[in-house]
């Protein structure tokens, strides 16, 4: 561990991976690696609390690393819910735009991510108060304009409270997946028909991604486990059945011939999808939520067809999730207003990675001074 007393930063490696870090932070240990970056626990002597630091991996290896490490930095800063990951400050240790290559952001710390909680027995209490957080924080992602379309239990932490929010902001609107794509490592289980087809979307596209990750939990396992697009696409209508003619027609003419191609399926009924079995037992206490509630608001969320699946209002009023339903929640009145709508131009914007650099760097530094502002300020 080495200090740099001329800007009070201090160094920690973690196998190949150096962390250059405000000395405020201390007590790092590293916590896990995705794909955007490496992730270490650390405490802020400034605040005294947890936090979890996120150094983006190489932001500027190319442009869409870089568009994404700037529209996710813009995104957080937009959005403040308690359902949705919170910034609680961003830094780079090099201090000219010249240098400057490492972005850092800084997070409120979770237990663990939704994998690991699927794996447990959950009763019904957790499991609907689970998934009503979860649209909590995708209503409003949608009141800023940003529709997900890539939830999926890795990018959704717990506490062991039971609270709940979500760790990303899916798919950029221009990273347009189109159902012939070669295969690529990402997890494609959990994304809706339209998206897997390369249809158009709309806000509800994140129900179905609920719905599986609802459907998960009760069945301990992936519901449509695919290995690329096409399987993904066979293993949904193997169980849910074809879908009908007027969802054919809405297909680009190459995807169209490939579905309607496909040997027909009926699909199974949700009661033989999801017995009884499956569930846990009834709950005793005031809620009493019961299997036949959780089974038909599954019902409602895995429709192939967006034009028939129930939209997030109305799933925040099922009676399997109602029973949690508070208004300052709901809609964030009493933490904060809807967000300003998120500029989508960003999506759409070319830029070279320098460009894309020079933004970055001007939003991080922006960011330090304001942070720093606040935290001179009596309290």
């Amino acid at each position: 561990m080495a200090e740099d007393e001329a800007r009070n930063y201090t160094s920690y490696t973690f196998g190949d991976t150096e962390f250059i870090v405000p000395s405020r932070y201390i007590e790092l240990s590293a916590r896990g690696t995705g794909a955007q970056g490496m992730v270490c626990a650390a405490y802020d002597t400034v605040t005294q609390q947890n936090v979890a630091i996120k150094k983006l991996s190489r932001p500027f290896q190319n442009v869409t690393h870089a568009k994404r490490a700037y529209r996710e930095f813009k995104l957080m800063k937009l959005v403040n819910h308690k359902n949705i990951i919170g910034l609680l400050n961003a830094f780079t240790p090099q201090r000219t735009l010249e240098e400057f290559q490492d972005v850092y952001l800084v997070m409120e710390l979770m237990d663990a991510n939704l994998c690991q909680v699927i794996q447990m027995d959950l009763d019904h209490e957790r499991m609907s108060y689970l998934l009503y957080q979860m649209l909590c924080g995708i209503k409003h992602l949608h009141s800023a304009g940003i529709i997900h379309r890539d939830l999926k239990p890795s990018n959704i932490v717990v506490k062991s409270d039971c609270t709940l929010k979500i760790l990303d902001f899916g798919l950029a609107r221009t990273a347009g997946t189109t159902f012939m794509m070669t295969p690529y490592v990402v997890t494609r289980y959990y994304r809706a028909p339209e998206v897997i087809l390369g249809m158009g979307y709309k806000e509800n596209v994140d129900i179905w991604s609920v719905g599986c990750i609802m459907g998960e939990m009760i069945r301990g396992g992936v519901l449509f486990p695919g290995t690329d697009h096409i399987d993904q696409w066979n293993k949904i209508i193997e169980q849910l059945g074809t879908p009908s003619q007027s969802f054919m027609q809405r297909l680009q003419p190459t995807v169209r011939n490939y579905v309607e191609n496909r040997p027909r399926y009926q699909g199974y009924s949700f009661d033989r999808l999801f017995p009884d079995v499956l569930f846990p037992s009834d709950s005793s206490e005031h809620n009493r939520l019961k299997a036949s509630q959780a089974r038909d608001l599954l019902s409602k969320m895995l429709v192939v067809d967006p034009e028939h699946r129930i939209s997030v209002d109305q799933a925040l009023l099922h009676s399997y999730i109602y029973v949690w339903y508070d208004e300052s929640e709901v809609n964030a009145v009493s933490i904060k207003p809807a967000p300003g709508p998120y500029d989508h131009s960003v999506d759409e914007r070319e830029h070279t990675v320098e460009q894309w650099k020079e933004l970055i760097y001007q939003e991080v530094v922006d960011y330090e001074g304001r942070n720093h502002v606040e935290q001179e300020q009596p309290r």
